[in-house]
């Protein structure tokens, strides 16, 4: 009598989930907005595989990888789930990812030609492929097109030189009335993509130890230290900002390094005077052809390891990788595709602010694809402060970097070389 009362429950729970009892059932796990705009794709594909039924969870950012990680240890993961590009690394680590590299190859929608380079070596762990990229960003320059004319420079800077330039030009015209521009001081992603634009790998000896104290990132790190020194910078934190859009606004700072959802933000929260006042450009490069590097970012879409479902998961994968929903997905969410095919759509071929994005993203790397890298950041975020701050000069702000991340990494040594033992 209790097995058939259960029995019963289920198949109600199922009823009220709109899934049929022959049905399979595939849980994804989405997070943030993403989670948000998908259940219309969703529908989408549910009309059109008539026997599987998703079951969507919609989880904050900010619980997302506590939460993943509590699945995973209590094995109640989902069949299919979104990782943000610098988390793929410890779940590859886990164990708990399915390699894709042969499902990509058999499938007729998923041409690995049509995903930006850099994006996809995100997602490439030790030579396999453990993601199918589902959205993008990057960050590149956002800035006051106006202001920028007023100081006498028609277009934006495409070189480091003509970058430095624009910025002395804006901050004389300007006077003390504020700043050329805005560089949170505890924000990492800016002298990291500096530094790999003069060929820094951050890492050494297979990313075993720290390489902050190499040539490449000296120089990219005292580039990044002159735009505070030369006052075109404000020395404050992310925090401290009080309104970033507002601020922009009323021309406090010319220039700001953000991301994609920056497009919309300005869209909806600048005064209608300023709707062409502002512009996007790639980032500039230190002397070879532009753009610059830039960081590869964005979100993927992970299998489960072992899902006794895998095949209705990665049906569902290959729906919301089509270029005709990654369209959708955008005009939805705001995301930008992970596919170069889809950017020939109206909505962001025509778009010269989403175009740049466009551009920057043929010029991306990641990060060191290690499971540390997270905790490395938040190192490399104190050295630029106190750098920034006069509180360590540069030499000793660095060294101190890799003694750190040196100490970080000295579980993945001891793995490292326990393995390679015979």
């Amino acid at each position: 009598m209790i097995a058939r009362a259960l029995g019963c429950c289920a198949a109600l729970v199922l009823i009220a989930c709109g899934a049929r009892r022959s049905d399979t059932v595939v849980e994804f796990w989405a997070l943030g907005g993403e989670g948000e705009a998908v259940p219309p794709l969703v529908a989408e594909f549910e009309r059109r595989e008539p026997g599987i039924h998703v079951r969507v969870q919609q989880i904050p950012w900010s619980a997302a990888h506590e939460k993943l990680l509590t699945a995973y240890v209590g094995d109640a993961m989902p069949d299919v789930f979104q990782l943000g590009s610098t988390w793929i690394p410890e779940f590859v680590a886990l164990g708990a990812l399915d390699p894709l590299d042969a499902r990509i190859a058999a499938s007729p929608e998923l041409a690995r030609g049509d995903f930006f380079p850099g994006i996809l070596d995100a997602n490439n762990i030790d030579g396999r492929i453990w993601g199918v990229p589902w959205y993008v960003d990057t960050r590149l320059l956002f800035y006051r097109r106006d202001l920028l004319a007023a100081a006498g420079v028609a277009d934006a800077p495409r070189t480091w030189d003509a970058w430095l330039d624009a910025l002395e030009r804006v901050q004389r015209a300007r006077g003390s009335s504020g700043y050329a521009i805005l560089l949170p001081m505890n924000e990492w992603e800016v002298p990291v993509a500096l530094a790999m634009e003069r060929g820094a790998g951050l890492l050494r000896d297979g990313d075993r130890y720290g390489d902050f104290r190499a040539p490449a990132f000296r120089e990219a790190f005292a580039f990044y230290l002159e735009l505070f020194g030369r006052g075109l910078a404000p020395r404050t934190g992310a925090a401290q900002i009080a309104n970033l859009y507002q601020d922009f606004a009323s021309g406090f700072f010319t220039f700001y390094v953000s991301g994609p959802w920056s497009l919309g933000e300005l869209a909806r929260r600048l005064p209608g005077a300023l709707a062409d006042a502002w512009a996007t450009a790639p980032m500039p490069s230190a002397g070879g052809p532009p753009p610059g590097v830039s960081l590869a970012g964005g979100a993927s879409l992970a299998l489960l390891r072992g899902s006794p479902r895998a095949a209705a998961a990665w049906r569902l994968v290959e729906f919301l990788s089509e270029p005709r929903q990654q369209i959708a997905f955008y005009r939805l969410s705001g995301d930008l595709p992970a596919r170069p095919s889809a950017w020939r759509d109206a909505a962001l071929a025509g778009d010269p602010r989403a175009q740049a994005f466009r551009e920057q993203l043929e010029n991306v790397r990641a990060t060191p694809k290690i499971p540390e890298w997270e905790r490395i950041a938040e190192a490399l975020s104190r050295a630029c402060e106190a750098a920034i701050r006069g509180e360590a000069v540069p030499a000793a702000a660095l060294a101190r970097l890799d003694a750190d991340v040196d100490a970080l990494l000295a579980k993945r040594r001891w793995l490292l070389e326990r393995s390679a033992s015979p």
